[in-house]
């Protein structure tokens, strides 16, 4: 009898085991594009690790509830500890709409059936924000020269080649032009979000950190006294603002309705205004979103073609015939970029 009962025990156990199993691998499916015509479907957002995951969403889900409440369906959120993963994320369809910036924003609408609908602004006023390079303010190096003139002298704390201000500007306007790669002439390397590259120069982990405005605002707020330990060296040019892209599939009416939304949020009056500009303020300090489509992604598709462009003409080849068989493809791919950043 008691062999009996561990046995159907043991049974028991392995279907809810398996119904378990199955559940985890219906909720990871990717919804096919009849889940953009369903009103009852969640719409997944994906966003943009600028801090902790868990920052992020948290940072995010007061917005999205009135998203939600809004459209009239649930909105779900995605939150991940890198570009990479929301990457694969997106690749394997497993975003709706999301939260994106420069060359990851222009790799959906170019690659992966997304448009954008809206772009971010912030109180500053600018129309974007500028990538920078941060140290400490005590012990070496202290100065832009020091970092240039013995880049293998330090340990480099940088963001993800996807960065535009953690990596593609800076290579872009400081590094190469110094004929300096961030990723083989530094000592080390430490990759991460922005949060992390500042922190690891203000603990010691690193000696010096790319960032940009934006976010070291932010760091100042939430980690003020390792921000008293930080300087910075040098600030890019402007940066445009990250956008909203949502998935093709989804019907022009919803889309128009998600571009309402986020156009209107933050600009009434009284509590409910009120409500959603603290809901901004605690978003990265962000005063709204202004209409937008996929032209506002031209100079993000300019600074990545100005990118390849300097590497190819600074790296090694075989031969001539090599070297500009490559530029020649840099060439084409812009222009197939430009092409479809420009139809509406």
């Amino acid at each position: 009898m008691v062999a009996h009962r561990q046995a159907s025990w043991r049974r028991v156990v392995l279907a809810a085991a398996m119904a378990f199993c199955l559940g985890l691998l219906a909720a990871a499916r990717p919804a096919s594009a009849d889940g953009a015509t369903s009103p009852t479907a969640p719409v997944r957002f994906g966003i943009l690790p600028l801090g902790g995951a868990f920052e992020s969403r948290n940072d995010w889900e007061p917005l999205l509830a009135d998203m939600s409440r809004a459209l009239g369906r649930p909105v779900s959120v995605l939150s991940v500890t890198s570009y990479e993963a929301l990457e694969r994320a997106i690749e394997r369809d497993e975003v709706d709409m999301a939260f994106l910036s420069g060359k990851m924003a222009l790799d959906t609408v170019t690659q992966r059936r997304m448009k954008v609908v809206a772009q971010v602004t912030r109180h500053d006023g600018l129309p974007g924000y500028r990538a920078t390079l941060l140290t400490r303010k005590v012990g070496a190096p202290t100065t832009l020269k020091e970092v240039l003139d013995d880049p293998g002298r330090w340990r480099l704390a940088r963001g993800e080649s996807r960065s535009v201000s953690g990596f593609i500007v800076p290579q872009l306007q400081l590094f190469l032009p110094n004929k300096i790669e961030m990723e083989t002439r530094f000592r080390s390397e430490v990759v991460g979000t922005h949060q992390t590259t500042a922190l690891a120069v203000a603990n010691g982990e690193a000696d010096v950190a790319t960032n940009n405005t934006a976010d070291f605002e932010r760091f100042t707020q939430q980690f003020p006294a390792e921000a008293q330990r930080l300087q910075t060296v040098w600030q890019s040019d402007l940066i445009p603002h990250a956008q909203i892209v949502v998935r093709r599939e989804y019907p022009a009416e919803f889309q128009r309705k998600v571009q309402a939304f986020l156009t209107q949020y933050g600009k009434a009056k009284g509590p409910a205004g009120d409500s959603e500009r603290a809901t901004l303020k605690s978003l990265h300090d962000l005063a709204g979103f202004l209409a937008a489509d996929n032209a506002s992604l031209l100079p993000a598709a300019r600074l990545a073609y100005q990118l390849a462009k300097q590497n190819a003409l600074t790296a090694q080849w075989v031969n001539e015939a090599a070297k500009q068989a490559r530029l020649q493809r840099i060439e084409s791919g812009y222009a197939q970029q430009l092409a479809v950043l420009k139809e509406q």
